[in-house]
């Protein structure tokens, strides 16, 4: 994978997945981009105007995970189903948000459990709400950032839900003052979700509605004026070949020297969904690099997207201790799937799709999504699953703490045994784990002491401040002067913000 790639693939490809998360069909963030930019050559923006508009409509939510886990829970578990009820009426009334999401709020559950979620709801939500964007602002934000996306780009993104009136997230700005690309990326996703759901009529009333309120009326006037074309920008067979064919010039290229970190960046955007998984794509990739030493720079690629399709899985799911349904199992399965045909839309990470699309395959059958068998396995793909299986193994989960080193090594050789890994690949792996020398730590990065590194990696796997303090043995008001500071060193200010620094520096291992 010599040559360069554009980066407006990638991110065509990241937009996949936040679609995935959000529970929006497939393309969703595809045709509010082509939709923002026919908007945005109406209203006569320059190409880098444009560009901004470009980028912030394909990864509106690239923070969609920074708060998966504690929405979760205050939903009732399926924080998917609820992200999708709410995409029409984002941009609305209070009454018409109530309406429309409230009676989706914990679906399955009885009456009792229904009840309690609603009152909490009614009671928090507000101050939820706030918190939940103000923390995928944060994560979107640092990703970009990462991504080596364009500061304006960047701040697009932390403010796409700030509305014209002044009483959106995260910092209530108004007017003007929000920045172009948030204006109008704003209009056009809500016209792309609304037109599917309702036709032309019930796009026209809401920009009516909302102009002025939710909208900047000089762009909501606009698109009413040129409404047939712009909505038509969407109409098309290929809205992935519509959408690198609009893409403002001059294209910014990822060089190879840049590949690694971008898709490191993909590998935070999955793990930071629930706190039992950070840090994981980084530790398979790290271990099967290792372990694989024919070609380490694919296969460690691969470890790092190998989870992209997670986002399809609801936290109520990840996140549950107790046994899953077969219905559950089903959703479950189908993660590799979604991470193999993501990548797959991008040439120059198709050698890395198969392998990601692998991950759980077992050589007996009994694998998933495919259910492939030893000889239709190449060496590199039992590798990965073995590294991937002894990566969760040595993480908390759900149901269980983090098998120590000893006991993953066991299971892996017994899994080994009964036929469900490559002998070969797990000596390869535990080869390579036993030669992983434990880093020792001179000082802690961002000049946090010992103990906030142990606070830090509690509140980063879930735990509350009350938790944290009954294992540290330490007073919960302890804790929390340790979160502030920890915050404060960092520059961050919510979870997923902190876990992301950890993750990024290493501290979760």
């Amino acid at each position: 994978m010599a040559e360069q790639l554009r980066l407006a693939e990638l991110m065509a490809a990241l937009s996949l997945a936040t679609d995935l998360g959000m529970g929006q069909p497939l393309e969703q963030a595809l045709r509010t981009c082509l939709i923002a930019v026919a908007l945005g050559e109406r209203l006569g923006l320059e190409n880098e105007e444009l560009s901004e508009v470009y980028y912030v409509a394909l990864l509106r939510f690239l923070g969609c995970t920074a708060d998966a886990h504690e929405f979760a829970a205050m939903v009732g578990g399926d924080d998917i189903a609820i992200r999708a009820a709410i995409a029409p009426v984002l941009g609305g009334t209070q009454r018409e948000f109530a309406s429309q999401v409230m009676p989706e709020v914990g679906k399955g559950h009885g009456p009792l459990r229904r009840a309690r979620l609603l009152a909490g709801m009614l009671s928090g939500g507000q101050r939820h709400a706030r918190e939940g964007v103000r923390a995928g602002c944060e994560l979107a934000e640092n990703l970009a950032a990462r991504i080596g996306l364009a500061p304006n780009v960047r701040r697009g993104l932390r403010s796409a839900l700030e509305t014209w009136n002044g009483t959106g997230f995260p910092d209530g700005a108004g007017g003007e003052d929000i920045p172009l690309s948030s204006r109008v990326v704003f209009v056009a996703r809500d016209a792309e979700v609304l037109h599917r759901l309702g036709g032309s009529d019930r796009v026209k009333a809401t920009l009516r509605a909302r102009s002025g309120v939710t909208y900047d009326p000089a762009i909501a006037s606009t698109f009413l004026h040129y409404f047939a074309e712009v909505l038509a920008a969407a109409e098309t067979a290929s809205p992935w070949a519509a959408v690198l064919a609009c893409e403002p010039e001059p294209h910014p290229w990822v060089p190879e020297t840049r590949l690694d970190a971008t898709l490191e960046a993909f590998a935070d955007f999955v793990d930071v969904k629930s706190p039992f998984t950070a840090g994981h794509s980084r530790g398979v990739a790290m271990l099967a690099a290792a372990a694989w030493s024919t070609d380490p720079a694919t296969i460690r690629r691969a470890g790092l997207i190998h989870d992209l399709g997670r986002v399809s899985v609801p936290n109520g799911i990840w996140d549950k201790p107790s046994p899953l349904t077969e219905g559950e199992w089903e959703r479950v399965r189908l993660h590799p799937y979604h991470s193999e045909r993501i990548l797959l839309r991008v040439a120059r990470l198709e050698p890395l799709a198969a392998l990601a699309g692998a991950h759980h395959e077992r050589v007996d059958g009994s694998g998933y999504h495919r259910g492939s068998k030893r000889p239709e396995l190449t060496p590199q793909a039992r590798v990965l699953a073995a590294a991937d299986a002894y990566q969760a193994m040595t993480q908390p989960r759900p149901h269980r703490p983090a098998f120590t080193r000893e006991t993953a090594a066991d299971a892996l050789r017994a899994d080994a045994r009964a036929g469900l890994l490559d002998i070969n690949a797990v000596d390869d792996v535990l080869t390579a784990a036993g030669h992983q020398a434990r880093r020792v730590h001179h000082s802690w990065p961002a000049g946090l002491s010992d103990r906030e590194v142990e606070v830090l990696r509690l509140i980063c796997r879930g735990g509350t401040k009350k938790q944290a303090a009954e294992l540290l043995r330490i007073s919960p008001a302890t804790v929390d002067h340790h979160v502030r500071h920890i915050y404060d060193k960092v520059g961050v200010a919510t979870r997923a913000g902190a876990t992301l620094f950890a993750i990024k520096n290493d501290l979760l291992q």
